[in-house]
């Protein structure tokens, strides 16, 4: 029984490939970066976004199951979307509940989809991450194969993924740690969200594998809890506060179209400012009510915790750092950059502005 990951590095696929280790599965990875293979784990190097690269790992035998975790232009996706279906008997699309418009009601996988409702035209001609999502789900729709299985998670955290609103840990955490004042729409404040624990997610598509119910389906896989982003980040801080003994410190700015400028304005206003609440009763019918969803509280307290105690940080996005600081009236300083490689950042960038 062989299974390939596509782009499997990430939270959820993290998850998955733990998940899966120690299992009666031959488990393959694309990964960038050099890995050690483990017991039934093995490490194929290399970006799977090359064409060469990637038909060697598809075509190395028939899968049993594909899960892909690539994000992919829609032209891209057109391209490869044959050699996929015809390379596995299930493959697995990771789409988004981006893709969702909004809704008063909670989200169905019926409910409907930004690219099929919106009016804006000018968002329309872009292919941005949920209306790529959207186009690529409706090329799997409309093949005559029905091997294929579409998965919307929303949020998801781990160890080292942790999210606020439209700002990943880099954003909001770094600034934060720095004893800098971090800047928020005060309108998104109170719009509701819902994060999903990445190993509940990578069960929910365990549960989908060689699951009859699951071909030719979609499944959004995410939790039913409902939380403010205000509630998030005191969450968050306080498990800080708890863990470094500091206070930390938001502001909340009306104006959010001051965002726009520093900020994917689509995200901001075609996901975090919508309220997201999800019905789950799909994939829970599909999986026989197997799966339990983590209470973020216990969760974000055991993944904040683990990430503190060892950092890592991906490049820091140091025009946000100084916008903010033009907000705040704070100061950031080459000292409050984290090691060489981020101190060397900050240099480029100043050097830049």
């Amino acid at each position: 029984m062989n299974i390939l990951i596509l782009g499997g590095t990430g939270s959820i696929g993290q998850a998955l490939t733990e998940l899966l280790k120690n299992t009666a599965w031959n488990v393959y990875v694309t990964t960038r970066t050099r890995r050690e293979n483990v017991q039934n784990i093995t490490f194929l190097q290399g970006n799977a976004h090359d064409e060469k690269f990637l038909a060697e790992c598809v075509t190395k035998e028939h899968w049993n199951v594909i899960v892909d975790f690539m994000a992919y232009s829609t032209q891209e996706f057109s391209k490869k979307v044959e050699l996929f279906l015809e390379s596995t008997d299930q493959y697995f699309f990771l789409s988004s509940s981006r893709v969702y418009a909004a809704s008063n009601e909670p989200l169905t996988e019926d409910s409907p989809r930004l690219l099929d409702v919106c009016t804006d035209e000018t968002y329309l001609a872009t292919d941005e991450y949920a209306l790529a999502k959207a186009r690529q789900e409706n090329i799997l729709l409309t093949t005559n194969k029905k091997n294929w299985t579409i998965i919307r998670p929303y949020k998801t955290y781990n160890n080292n993924r942790l999210q606020l609103g439209m700002y990943e840990k880099e954003e909001w955490l770094y600034r934060l740690m720095m004893g800098k004042t971090l800047v928020f729409p005060n309108e998104l404040k109170k719009r509701k969200t819902t994060l999903t624990y990445a190993a509940d997610v990578a069960v929910a598509i365990s549960e989908l594998i060689e699951n009859e119910s699951a071909y030719g389906e979609t499944f959004h896989i995410t939790t039913t809890e409902s939380l403010s982003w205000e509630d998030v980040f005191k969450k968050y801080t306080s498990i800080l506060s708890e863990t470094t003994g500091k206070q930390f410190h938001i502001r909340y700015v009306d104006d959010i179209e001051m965002f726009y400028n520093i900020w994917n304005p689509y995200q901001i206003k075609y996901d975090c400012n919508i309220d997201r609440r999800f019905d789950n009763s799909k994939i829970n019918r599909a999986t026989n009510n197997k799966l339990q969803y983590t209470v973020f509280a216990e969760g974000i307290n055991k993944c904040l915790k683990k990430f503190i105690e060892s950092p890592e940080w991906r490049n820091i996005n140091w025009k946000l750092n100084f916008w903010m600081d033009n907000i705040t009236g704070e100061k950031t300083k080459i000292w409050d950059a984290d090691g060489l490689k981020e101190k060397a950042r900050y240099v480029k960038y100043c050097i830049k502005k």
